[in-house]
């Protein structure tokens, strides 16, 4: 486990912090800042549930049930009981980082001191995380309004030592157990407590910053990918000169032609053969490469703000207000992640498209210049790549469906109360099978590529040195070069690695210098 240690304050968190805390098991602690917020907005909680009025969120029922006042003795089951019936989900478990996103997110949202928890609630939650303790979240309970209400109140439940959770070492066993295990004594919900553990647009944006952290990286190896295609193809590099990109400046287009360029430094392949070759221009997928990969990555810019606009919000309803006032609110309502994650799930999927269409061409001995069919050792003996272009066009199809919009449905829920919904827990679920195939995809281009460019080789034409660098990395993990036909499903599933885990562009860094 990282011993780094992030520190929630009252302002938010960043994106490296989620990443930080979900994937690579850094420690959490409240600031000081935070625990005085915690215990001032407290204060104001119970000043208020000890007033004959009713309140709502301290002294009333929730959602279409808001109208009954709850009286005192009956309100801490009434936290108990909102925390146990919300606990609803249904389906495979969430995985487990998804999960630490999740409580680190509703953590950051409590410590903003806009929430009426107490302090020990709050450090509850940190010393969950710390142990390593993760809920059984499960896939279905989310309609992304009024918060991830299904698949935090899972997290709840473990807070309160109910329900089930998976230890540091993996296994799950009765959160009671393990929180007793570490040391961690159940948390008792007073008023507000247990509505506000639940009310947070937190999953979708967990799964929004992981997505983004993950496409960032394939952007930069699809840039990689395709001016190996272009090279492989004997295209020209003239098509990503600065200033043809100058006139038309969207800031993605620019950067994804400079990493090419840069890529292509020093290629014996490019340039003086479309001279000998019978076309005028290449084709629109090696050729528009910067253009469609440059559009993707301005999309991510523009989720990128959205994702710190949210990292930096309060999300709870009703709020506790510096002046003393508890207001409802529907800032809960995930409208404006979900609209970006369905906008990345459509980028994603255009993205392999792109990808999968230079493949195609690279196995076409009517369209490969010169290349052997499918890139075959003996073609007709040899099937060569024909089967993994197959697995890539079926990955494509499905990143099509995948991009259809969550975001543009609703279904009502509680009573017609809850009559708008964004569906953007959906919308993250889906994007993150997205981005599981794109890297896919990636890798199986990257392997022809690298296989083509070999081939291109042999012939005595000279790669560029970024192009050997990373043909030489994919070799050294695991996935073969040009040869006779053998079990190809360990090769790409090596190739897959490496681009998911970002050795693409490591390898070719070195040569390139620093890829954006």
């Amino acid at each position: 486990m990282d011993m780094h240690t992030v520190v929630v304050g009252t302002s938010g968190t960043t994106a490296e912090d989620v990443v930080a805390v979900a994937r690579h098991g850094a420690r959490v602690e409240l600031s000081s800042a935070a625990v005085d917020a915690l215990a001032a907005s407290r204060l104001i909680v119970d000043a208020l549930a000890a007033k004959p009025e009713p309140v709502y969120g301290v002294s009333t029922g929730f959602g279409a049930l808001a109208s009954r006042h709850i009286s005192t003795e009956l309100r801490a089951q009434l936290q108990r009981n909102i925390v146990r019936s919300h606990a609803a989900g249904m389906g495979p478990r969430v995985e487990r980082e998804v999960v630490r996103a999740l409580m680190f997110l509703r953590l950051k949202t409590v410590a903003s001191g806009h929430t009426g928890v107490r302090p020990e609630v709050a450090q509850t939650m940190a010393d969950v995380l710390n142990a390593g303790i993760t809920p059984v979240v499960h896939e279905y309970g989310s309609l992304g309004c009024s918060g991830d209400l299904a698949p935090l109140s899972h997290c709840a439940l473990t807070l309160m030592g109910e329900g089930d959770a998976e230890g540091p070492d993996r296994t799950v066993r009765p959160a009671g157990e393990l929180l007793a295990a570490h040391g961690i004594a159940p948390v008792e919900l007073r008023e507000k407590e247990g509505l506000a553990l639940l009310n947070g647009t937190d999953g979708m944006l967990g799964m929004l910053v992981m997505a983004l952290a993950d496409l960032r990286n394939l952007y930069t190896s699809a840039d990689i990918t395709a001016a190996l295609s272009l090279e492989a193809l004997l295209g020209t590099d003239k098509v990503l000169a600065p200033e043809l990109h100058a006139i038309r400046p969207h800031p993605g287009q620019g950067v994804s032609a400079d990493n090419m360029l840069r890529v292509l430094a020093g290629s014996g392949l490019t340039g003086h053969h479309q001279d000998d070759a019978p076309r005028v221009q290449d084709a629109y997928s090696v050729r528009c490469a910067p253009q469609v990969n440059g559009a993707g990555r301005d999309t991510l810019d523009y989720a990128a703000v959205v994702a710190g606009r949210e990292l930096a919000s309060s999300v709870d309803n009703p709020v506790v207000l510096p002046d003393g006032r508890v207001e409802s609110n529907g800032n809960f309502h995930g409208a404006p992640v979900a609209y970006v994650l369905d906008f990345l799930a459509i980028v994603a999927a255009d993205l392999g498209s792109i990808c999968e269409r230079r493949t195609d061409r690279l196995l076409d001995k009517n369209r490969s210049h010169g290349l052997p069919p499918f890139l075959a050792h003996d073609a007709g003996v040899d099937s060569g790549l024909m089967i993994a272009q197959y697995t890539q066009a079926a990955l494509v199809s499905e990143m099509k469906r995948l991009a259809v919009p969550a975001s543009a449905d609703s279904i009502p829920s509680s009573a017609m109360q809850e009559d708008h919904v964004s569906m953007g827990w959906s919308a993250a679920r889906k994007l993150r099978t997205a981005v599981d195939n794109l890297a896919r995809i990636v890798a199986v281009e990257l392997y022809a590529a690298t296989r083509a460019v070999e081939i291109r080789a042999a012939e005595g034409l000279t790669p560029a040195p970024a192009s050997q660098a990373a043909v030489a990395a994919l070799r050294a993990a695991g996935a073969e070069g040009p040869g006779p036909d053998r079990f190809l499903a360990p090769d790409l599933a090596a190739a897959d690695t490496f681009v998911r885990e970002g050795r693409l562009v490591a390898a070719v860094e070195p040569v390139t210098g620093p890829l954006a």
